[in-house]
């Protein structure tokens, strides 16, 4: 009879998880951009207090906008990730609507991990500078994370529009300044400055404003979702 074995002789896993591959990095890491331009739910607020600072990697989050609900949903989807929808209503005299999306318990975990591998390795490749050799691979998806977090920001961001900019108003540091550099990964100057309790990113109107525009549109085989970021 073999003997039982000891637990020097069991596999052991690994300390940190493997990265992800190109494809589903690009999922994951837009889908932690847009839950870091998303509001908590308001149930998770006190009666008469003020709302507590988003959960970036939270089992709900709102939108006030349908294609930034539908755009998450779709990433889920790629990802495996079920996700409930529910649409609230409210207002008097200006009538808005609350989307609410939640993850089922058991795929939390599993959700979760995607989210924080995606957001750490994504915000990784778009603040770190030029890697010398770098693979085709990298030269080619770099500029598109970098798309995919300023697709997020439209989409669920705070517009900031003026007749001579394109801006974002966000109340995370961290995105903001992946949007600085992915702006100039997609070869156009963008600012980051101080708002009221947040911060504005910004590039010019004309052709920086239709070079941003152009890189967050998404092949017609890819779904809908982005058309109302112009």
């Amino acid at each position: 009879m073999a003997p039982e074995p000891t637990l020097l002789d069991r596999p052991h896993l690994p300390s940190t998880p493997p990265p992800l591959d190109w494809l589903t990095l690009a999922d994951a890491f837009e889908v932690a951009c847009l839950l870091r331009c998303a509001s908590p739910p308001a149930a998770q607020a006190g009666a008469g207090r003020r709302p507590p600072a988003p959960a970036h990697i939270g089992p709900a989050a709102e939108f006030n906008r349908e294609d930034a609900a539908h755009r998450m949903r779709q990433l889920l989807a790629r990802l495996e990730i079920p996700v409930g929808h529910e649409v609230t209503t409210g207002g008097l005299r200006r009538r808005f609507e609350l989307h609410r999306l939640q993850v089922p318990r058991e795929h939390r975990a599993t959700y979760a991990t995607l989210v924080e591998i995606g957001w750490r390795q994504g915000r990784r490749e778009l603040l770190g500078g030029p890697v010398p050799g770098a693979s085709t691979a990298r030269r080619v998806w770099r500029p598109r994370l970098a798309a995919a977090a300023w697709r997020a920001a439209l989409l669920a961001g705070g517009r900031h529009v003026r007749r001579h900019i394109l801006g974002i108003r966000l109340t995370d540091r961290e995105l903001a300044a992946v949007l600085v550099r992915g702006a100039a990964l997609l070869e156009v100057p963008a600012l980051l400055r101080p708002g009221a309790g947040c911060y504005v990113v910004s590039v010019a109107d004309g052709s920086d404003r239709d070079r941003i525009l152009h890189s967050v549109i998404l092949d017609p085989a890819t779904g809908p979702g982005v058309a109302a970021v112009a």
